[in-house]
């Protein structure tokens, strides 16, 4: 089953660092969600462990837009932060302990009763598959988190936890200077699964606009030939070469500037054909397909 989710996802993980009041972080949250975007991206870490918090704030202001959007937060990495001061040494842990505190902790940050979706922040090598999905189990009963999921794992990773409890989703990072999930068979077993990936960075954390590497001059000067053929921005381009694979990964766009998000959804309404589609990638790889 489909993820209730927007084709667009709203990413909150710079809000700190926008130094922005309750209001402006409100007007934000109401500006995607007038655009459709309403699923917002979080995770526990985010902003020294502050941005949940911040995002909740705004929230209080209009509590009823609560129904009208969809929560997803992250779990799983533990900063060496002054916000967490038992941690030594940054790891990862996925033990029920946890996650439940963790669990609960973005509750009362963001000022909700649930999660609409839960990811499992990076691969933990010590993850035990079985009682990770018996912490699930309980709290998807406990109703504090709808559906699950996993972000930045490997095929054989994912299989490993979907065996024990079913998953809804992979955030993985896609983009066309970061075409790895499309050959190392991360997004054929999403289509394999019926799950609908989440495409982290699609924009390439805005290296494709300001780098000078080789790579984004290349996906710059293609951007610009596409933009100019089909009259569209390179923001849109993008999102729509992402949400062209037959997977239907969903875009999280992290900017401040709503103009930006409109220019996501309008790749909604951009389907690009093959070749577009490949010069893309093959600006983004700097050689032709084999």
């Amino acid at each position: 089953m489909d993820l209730p989710l927007s084709p667009v996802v709203a990413g909150a993980w710079r809000m700190a660092a926008w130094g922005w009041s309750a209001q402006e972080r409100l007007r934000w949250i109401e500006g995607n969600l007038d655009l459709g975007i309403t699923s917002f991206d979080h995770a526990d870490i985010y902003g020294g462990y502050t941005v949940e918090g911040l995002f909740g704030e705004a929230l209080a202001l209009a509590p009823a837009l609560r129904r009208r959007l969809q929560l997803v937060s992250k779990c799983g990495i533990r900063m060496v932060s002054p916000a967490r001061l038992g941690n030594v040494v940054k790891h990862y842990d996925t033990s029920a302990a946890h996650v439940q505190a963790s669990v609960d902790h973005s509750l009362r940050a963001l000022r909700t009763d649930h999660l609409d979706l839960l990811l499992i922040h990076r691969p933990d090598a010590l993850l035990d598959a079985g009682e990770l999905a018996a912490t699930f189990d309980g709290l998807r009963a406990a109703g504090k988190v709808l559906q699950f999921g996993v972000s930045n794992f490997s095929p054989s990773q994912l299989a490993l936890l979907h065996r024990h409890c079913p998953l809804a989703t992979n955030q993985v990072e896609l983009s066309p200077l970061h075409r790895d999930p499309l050959h190392d068979g991360t997004l054929d077993q999403c289509q394999d699964l019926g799950l609908r990936p989440m495409a982290w960075s699609p924009l390439a954390g805005g290296r494709i606009f300001t780098s000078d590497e080789p790579a984004a001059q290349r996906v710059r000067a293609e951007l610009e030939s596409l933009g100019h053929e089909l009259r569209v921005g390179w923001t849109t381009l993008l999102c729509a070469w992402v949400m062209r694979h037959p997977s239907r990964p969903r875009p999280v766009i992290g900017s401040r500037r709503i103009e930006m998000a409109r220019e996501a959804m309008a790749a909604t309404e951009l389907r690009l054909d093959a070749q577009q589609w490949y010069r893309l990638w093959q600006a983004g790889a700097g050689h032709e397909v084999p």
